[in-house]
């Protein structure tokens, strides 16, 4: 028993940490995984860098975004958020 005592402040801290950083993570990362696939053309998008746009060809690991200075070829993961997301959060 008195071993066990021991190791168990370290094992409630690994499970602190587990919920409080890796279990969040985690369900951010599915959440973006899931707005990269849901993506069209034609959505109007912000990326990662504030640049913004609206997707005008799609393939599996890119995009291709139309701003208003042309057209811009990159990665699915750059992408921020879509625009109408953005208007739902502010209201």
């Amino acid at each position: 028993m008195g071993e066990l005592s021991q190791f168990l402040p370290i094992i409630l801290m690994f499970v602190v940490i587990y919920f409080f950083m890796i279990l969040p993570q985690q369900k951010r990362a599915k959440k973006e995984k899931q707005f990269e696939n849901n993506l069209k053309v034609g959505d109007k998008i912000i990326t990662k860098s504030g640049m913004h746009g609206r997707v005008s060809e799609l393939s599996t690991e890119t995009v291709v975004i139309e701003t208003m200075a042309g057209k811009i070829k990159m990665e699915r993961s750059a992408i921020s958020m879509e625009l109408s997301m953005k208007l739902q959060a502010a209201k």
